[in-house]
């Protein structure tokens, strides 16, 4: 059975910045294409990064691009977003997906909150 754990999320200032971790069991993250979305309750979900199974090719939507940093620690068999320079409009549920053709698995997210 597959089971995806994100971690990490929480409340941040506006400015300051989190790191999210993703980690599964019952796959290998390094045999997927690892995507994080942002998911706002009622609206669809937004894809914030992408990152290939090898690690050397990564995709960022121009909302977060130069702020967001998807990598993967091979250590920890994880895969992490480290997001700085949080804005408001960035709060939301986080999750991690693992694809690839016809596999994709998703987590339970993690909820991350921009305030003052």
């Amino acid at each position: 059975q597959v089971q995806v754990v994100e971690s990490g999320g929480g409340l941040v200032q506006p400015g300051g910045p989190l790191r999210l971790s993703c980690t599964a069991s019952g796959i290998r993250l390094d045999d997927y294409f690892v995507n994080w979305y942002r998911i706002i309750p009622d609206e669809q979900r937004l894809r914030v990064a992408t990152i290939s199974g090898s690690g050397t090719d990564t995709y960022y939507p121009d909302t977060t691009k130069g702020r967001f940093t998807v990598s993967r620690d091979s250590a920890k068999s994880a895969v992490t977003l480290q997001m700085n320079n949080l804005k408001p409009e960035d709060a939301g549920i986080y999750f991690c997906n693992p694809y690839r053709v016809n596999s994709s698995y998703w987590g339970q997210g993690t909820q991350v909150t921009v305030s003052s």
